[in-house]
């Protein structure tokens, strides 16, 4: 019995680059940097005062007011991803389909605009009653059921939170189920939307953010920049895809996962190898056969100095012909949604223009790889890889492939 294969056949975006996958993708090509003043939210006792906002994403242009209500920002998002994602697939989830097609994404903070607002009414401003919904509109599993729903897919569903891995967890999941035929398409990726003053006082506290800029892989890296957006894929099994004649953007083929069990907050030099390694072996791939890695590259900077070295681990000379970006600097590390907005990074460049790392300033010897700094790289890629490696240790890595037909 051959094995089943995985393509990925749509994909949609709200970021802070833009709020359609091509904005984003043109976007990150053209070197634009996302990361502004904060503006959507009151920054009165901020020390942090930057962030990577969808400032241009306004729920009253997508959703009535009803729907508006019943919905967080960052299921907003969600919803507004998959439908583009489903849209540009043209996959139409009728009969079996419908029951044969999983949902499930990642999130690591669910509804913050809610919990935030609504904390603030109930502990600062003394209010006893609050909104009927408010339950089903904070929870993490909000953005998996909306999507659910609005498209009518009765298969699997469920959210993934595993920190900054979620999403790349989720797309895992999802190849992973198809692969052995649990289901036959899926809508995966992830959201995050948690640009409030209760989740930024939270992460100022972890003093790892940056009041300047996201520099990773530069010797002047001072931390990361918080983002928002979402990013969803539709995944479904190659022989349904051809049948139908759909576009198909990659190929998924491994998946590697990895618990570092040692730090909460520190990162593993060996969790992280044994990761890229184990997807590469899930997908046959030799390590010899990538060209790309989107890298996790936080701009911290005990992480980027942990995953370069990680990256000549797993790839020892080989690590010298690689090119190795980090997204972050244009989108803001955007948590939950980080792997999925990466991918759709990883899938471009697959068609051999490579998304630069923007920001960066002075090389620093313990990240002496080439970082396509400031500038996009033209460079035929047939093999890419997309790195998550979360607090609390929890790694996850995907690797593509072109789609040659």
């Amino acid at each position: 019995m051959s094995v089943r294969r995985i393509v990925v056949t749509g994909q949609g975006v709200v970021s802070a680059l833009g709020l359609t996958a091509d904005a984003h993708i043109e976007a990150l090509r053209n070197g634009v940097c996302g990361i502004s003043p904060i503006e959507l939210i009151p920054t009165d006792n901020l020390t942090i005062g930057i962030a990577a906002e969808a400032k241009t994403f306004r729920a009253e242009d997508y959703f009535g007011r009803s729907e508006i209500a019943l919905r967080d920002r960052v299921t907003q998002m969600a919803t507004v991803a998959a439908k583009e994602a489903i849209a540009q697939s043209g996959i139409v989830f009728e009969g079996v389909l419908g029951e044969r097609t999983a949902t499930i994404l990642g999130t690591s903070m669910g509804g913050q605009h809610t919990q935030d607002d609504n904390y603030r009414l109930v502990y600062g401003e003394g209010k006893t009653r609050v909104h009927p919904f408010l339950v089903p509109r904070l929870m993490a599993n909000a953005p998996v059921s909306w999507v659910s729903m609005d498209h009518g897919l009765r298969g699997p569903a469920y959210s993934i939170s595993t920190a900054c891995a979620s999403s790349n967890h989720a797309i895992g999941q999802a190849f992973h189920l198809i692969r052995s035929g649990g289901a036959d398409a899926a809508v995966t990726g992830g959201a995050e939307s948690g640009l409030t003053w209760g989740v930024l006082k939270g992460w100022e506290g972890l003093r790892v953010m940056s009041k300047t800029a996201c520099r990773p892989f530069s010797k002047t890296r001072d931390g990361m920049v918080q983002g928002e957006g979402a990013a969803i894929l539709v995944l479904e099994e190659l022989e349904m895809a051809k049948a139908r004649g759909a576009n198909i953007l990659g190929e998924i083929v491994g998946f590697g996962s990895s618990a570092d069990a040692g730090d909460i907050v520190q990162p593993s030099l060996e969790g992280a190898t044994r990761a890229m390694r184990s997807a590469l072996s899930d997908g046959g791939v030799n390590p010899t056969e990538v060209a790309y890695v989107n890298a996790h590259g936080t701009a911290t900077a005990m992480n980027d100095r942990t995953e370069c070295a990680a990256l000549r681990n797993v790839f020892g000379a080989h690590a010298d012909a690689l090119a190795v970006s980090s997204t972050k600097s244009a989108h803001g590390h955007c948590i939950g949604a980080a792997g999925a907005l990466e991918m759709v990074a990883t899938l471009s460049a697959l068609q051999g223009i490579l998304p630069p790392t923007i920001g960066y300033e002075e090389p620093d010897p313990d990240c002496d790889l080439n970082v396509v700094p400031n500038t996009a790289q033209q460079r035929a890629v047939s093999v890419a890889m997309s790195n998550s490696f979360a607090f609390g240790g929890l790694n996850a890595v995907v690797v593509v492939k072109r789609w040659q037909g």
